[in-house]
């Protein structure tokens, strides 16, 4: 006679990590207390190691095989933030479901509150930045600047300082897994969803160990995501800056010829080489436009999994059905 399966835990916890090594320890028993508080005991934390240099996959490891609420997801090489946030939410069982990070700026102890809004009728509840404490000045001020540049060329109303923090119930979460997208921006893709959505402000804190995973190549990376995936705008300012190339050379074509006519010719190379450069700056400028869109087709049309998960370490007593009408997980995984 089998076993019975152990129910679907009611709260799922999805934590990306790339080098948390240090901080781990701290992370799990703020974000523990907080699941046991109000989850009681029906609850798991799923860590995703994005191909952590460190020794964050054996820290997770080891917490998987002594505490029963741990899950922990190796993936075969580092995916990038928004792919291990994807594999973390293809695997999680709960009805609700909760996206933080391993770095302690975003408070575990906010749970409650965000299970109190959820208990109201929202399918989302995200946490709003108020503060960005240890944060450099450059980096919030290109953040200001990027969730504002989103916000008027967006095609979908996407908030403004809002991270990937927030919890979510199970029918988005199912929707969302079952959106083919290959370059993720997870906060604009669950905004166009839909649904009763709602927020938390708070002030978020310094890391508490370790520094950022985030270089200012995939801060761009991630910024070009969000513009390209949900706005037309930059092909449309290509298609702008080609019509008034246009228009100046109609102009320039005119002064040529009443030049020619009038034996007005001015000699010289300046405005010659001026016209050049405009020109070639507009054509650049579309191709490059143009480029970041059309590799964006490339990658979509090759169907690649979004990612690779090398193991999940989940006890038997931890295993049970996939929670209903959920996507099946884009790669077999090993379940120790």
């Amino acid at each position: 006679m089998s076993e019975p399966l152990a129910p679907l835990p009611a709260l799922s916890v999805v934590v990306p990590c790339y080098n948390e090594e240090d901080g781990l320890g701290a992370f799990f028993e703020r974000m523990n207390a907080a699941c046991q508080a109000h989850a009681g005991g029906s609850y798991e934390i799923i860590f995703v190691n994005d191909g952590s240099r460190d020794a964050t996959w054996p820290r997770i490891r080891a917490m998987s095989r002594i505490h029963p609420g741990v899950v922990a997801v190796n993936l075969s090489r580092n995916h990038g933030h928004q792919l291990a946030v994807s594999a973390g939410l293809s695997l999680a069982r709960g009805k609700r479901i909760l996206v933080i990070d391993a770095d302690l700026q975003d408070p575990p102890e906010l749970l409650g509150a965000m299970m109190r809004r959820m208990d109201e009728g929202f399918d989302v509840v995200y946490g709003r930045r108020n503060a960005r404490a240890g944060e450099t000045p450059f980096k919030r001020a290109s953040a200001y600047l990027f969730y504002r540049l989103l916000d008027r060329l967006s095609e979908t109303p996407i908030p403004m300082d809002v991270g990937d923090f927030r919890l979510m119930g199970r029918q988005i979460v199912d929707r969302l897994n079952a959106m083919p997208e290959q370059d993720r921006f997870l906060r604009g893709m669950i905004s166009w969803l839909g649904g009763r959505q709602t927020e938390i402000a708070y002030d978020r804190d310094p890391r508490f160990a370790g520094t950022t995973g985030y270089s200012a190549r995939k801060m761009i990376g991630l910024a070009m995501a969000g513009l390209t995936s949900f706005s037309t705008a930059p092909l449309r300012l290509a298609a702008i800056m080609t019509a008034c190339g246009v228009g100046f050379a109609f102009l320039v074509g005119l002064y040529v010829l009443y030049g020619l006519f009038f034996g007005k010719v001015t000699p010289g190379w300046t405005s010659l080489a001026l016209i050049v450069a405009i020109f070639s700056t507009a054509q650049m400028a579309s191709l490059a436009v143009l480029s970041i869109y059309v590799g964006r087709i490339f990658t979509q049309v090759k169907m690649r999994p979004l990612y690779i998960i090398d193991e999940v370490d989940r006890s038997p007593a931890k295993v049970a059905l996939t929670a209903p009408d959920a996507p099946e997980p884009l790669e077999r995984q090993n379940v120790a």
